[in-house]
């Protein structure tokens, strides 16, 4: 890990605030003064939703009858029973139940990933078995209820690894309330749903604050379930509301920059804080409560905007970079984890009063739970944009759309994705980012320069890492906005890293070959080139890569071996998948030139 000179620069640049916060926090559990570790309360028996008296409007879901899919990914099986609420289902370990939630460690060998535990504790089996009990089908309402009286008794007040994280327990209430909104109750919850939401308020209040100075979507999604959740309880939860509507506001505009970009740089993080603005709005709409700021609004627009550019319409699949937990929230449909669509089209139709997608299909399921009428008027998407907040490039060519990342950190990146480039052609991506797999994976966790699309200089890493989540020395590029001409967008970027390595990127984009020049030079003494690329029986004969109507070629005087070897990606949280990636090795200084042609 990173010197101590640097963990101290890297503190200072994470913000003061933000520092203090997590420290207090921290100490507060360390000592025993937190008033979080005061709580107490009492289990709640059902039923928790009665039967609506409106048709669900579309059609249910057909997940979690006999299996669900954790991450999106991984489906478990349990029949007609319930899950093991304490178990990691992708292993053979349990957590204990009867532990305190701050005694139980984040990172535990024994156990696996913690958030194979938390995924069945999200709810959203919730989702789809109150749109079939919405649907008609009473069992399913019978079923439902159970289920949560399940969960409430293996999971005391407080008790155990699924109210370890305030964030968790948010997902939990957002899911509640839209269920309640699904079975047409939200402003009339019965007693014990109020009890159960009250319960998961206390817990997310007192550490608030905490999640605020993680500054990422812990914060947004807590300051969401605090304010819906708050809504939901009435003059009860007043205090709550104001809390979470306060918090909403303030964190939409620090968090989000002018240009949409989210804290996080992470297209499903990005995912996760609009769905839950989105909620927050529509939740807001439901009971007629005060607008929020139009600062608030604004930058939500732009982080609307922003993921338009990114998102493919016709597959709703989007580039993987930035970390990927499998978080996917308000599932009302059962179409695939990478499908953005849905999210897309509400925040579009609430934030911008436009129509992102034209032709109706199951993204539209929101706003028509919410009796919210699509506008009119299309969305334009231009086909390049620069998000200079954020370092990133997006060039649009015909069917083609590249996109260039570059260091521009307010914010603490979580990859070392310097200088990457993404291709997708038709919907179809070509040049691909490798992904971050799972967080409690110390030796398979990606993330570092060798797993993006990029340049390495003697096998280093560009910005040491400090800790788990967290790169040291931060590096700013120099760059300039995406110019375009007849057609072609071309952008580039140039950065020094911490060892004094250069780097200029330069990308042109044509609506039939993509070609990108890379000029090296510093004091290291050679480089590596990785293109990781689509699964597909490519071939190489005469330095030319092939597969199908696609050609790679790269060429450069210094240059000194061309090879094609077997990488690792991660679309799906907890999944890896073997890849090819041509790697060119250069001594420095250099010059390569990358022409990626395609039909």
């Amino acid at each position: 890990m990173g010197s101590l000179a640097t963990k101290l620069s890297t503190y200072r640049a994470l913000g003061l605030g933000n520092v203090l916060r997590v420290a207090r926090y921290r100490l507060g559990l360390k000592t025993g003064a937190h008033p979080v570790l005061k709580l107490s309360g009492e289990p709640v028996e059902g039923p928790f939703y009665k039967a609506a008296e409106r048709r669900l409007p579309f059609a249910p879901r057909e997940e979690w009858r006999t299996s669900g899919w954790w991450f999106g990914k991984h489906e478990v099986r349990f029949g007609d029973g319930i899950p093991d609420w304490h178990a990691n289902p992708l292993g053979d370990a349990s957590v204990r139940s009867d532990l305190d939630w701050h005694q139980i460690p984040d990172f535990n060998p024994d156990i696996g990933d913690i958030k194979t535990v938390w995924e069945a504790s999200r709810f959203d089996w919730l989702l789809a078995m109150a749109t079939r009990a919405a649907a008609g089908d009473d069992c399913e309402l019978e079923r439902l209820n159970a289920w949560l009286e399940d969960w409430i008794s293996k999971n005391p007040p407080y008790k155990g690894a699924n109210w370890k994280c305030g964030q968790e327990a948010s997902i939990r209430v957002m899911h509640l309330c839209l269920a309640a909104a699904i079975l047409d109750q939200p402003r009339a919850p019965l007693p014990a749903l109020r009890h159960l939401v009250d319960l998961h308020l206390k817990r997310i209040a007192p550490t608030l604050d905490y999640a605020r100075g993680q500054a990422n979507n812990h914060a947004t999604s807590e300051a969401a379930a605090l304010y819906c959740g708050g809504l939901l309880l009435g003059a009860a939860g007043e205090r709550y509301r104001k809390l979470g509507h306060k918090a909403l506001e303030e964190e939409a505009r620090r968090l989000i920059l002018e240009d949409g970009t989210f804290s996080q740089y992470s297209l499903v993080y990005h995912r996760v804080m609009l769905d839950t603005y989105c909620f927050a709005e529509l939740w807001r709409r439901t009971y007629d409560a005060p607008a929020f700021c139009d600062a608030a609004y604004e930058r939500i627009a732009a982080a609307t905007r922003w993921l338009a550019q990114l998102v493919d319409l016709e597959s709703g699949d989007g580039p993987n970079f930035g970390a990927n937990d499998g978080a996917r929230l308000f599932a009302l449909t059962d179409d695939g984890y990478r499908d953005f669509r849905p999210t897309l089209q509400t925040a579009a139709a609430l934030f911008l009063d436009r129509r992102a997608l034209q032709q109706d299909g199951p993204w539209d399921r929101m706003l028509t739970l919410f009796g919210e009428a699509l506008p009119d008027t299309p969305l334009d998407i231009p086909p390049s944009k620069t998000f200079d907040d954020g370092g990133l490039h997006v060039l649009g060519s015909g069917k083609a759309k590249a996109t260039l990342r570059y260091a521009r950190f307010d914010f603490r990146p979580s990859q070392a994705d310097l200088m990457h480039v993404d291709l997708w052609v038709d919907g179809e991506n070509i040049l691909r980012d490798d992904g971050s797999y799972g967080y409690a994976a110390d030796d398979e966790m990606l993330g570092g320069i060798a797993s993006h699309n990029s340049v390495q200089f003697d096998g280093k890493e560009p910005m040491p890492r400090v800790s788990r989540f967290l790169w040291g020395d931060w590096i700013e590029a120099e760059t300039a906005p995406v110019l375009e001409a007849r057609g072609v967008a071309t952008a580039a970027a140039r950065h020094t890293d911490r060892h004094g390595n250069f780097h200029e990127r330069r990308v042109t984009l044509h609506s039939d070959r993509l070609i990108c020049e890379d000029t090296l030079r510093g004091p290291a003494e050679q480089a590596i080139l990785r293109w990781r690329l689509k699964p597909g029986a490519w071939t190489m004969e005469n330095g030319t890569l092939t597969l199908g109507n696609i050609a790679i070629e790269v060429g450069g005087d210094e240059i000194t071996q061309i090879e094609l070897a077997d990488g690792v990606e991660s679309r799906f949280y907890l999944d890896r998948k073997t890849i090819p990636v041509m790697k060119v090795a250069t001594s420095i200084p250099a010059k390569i030139r990358s022409e990626i042609r395609f039909q």
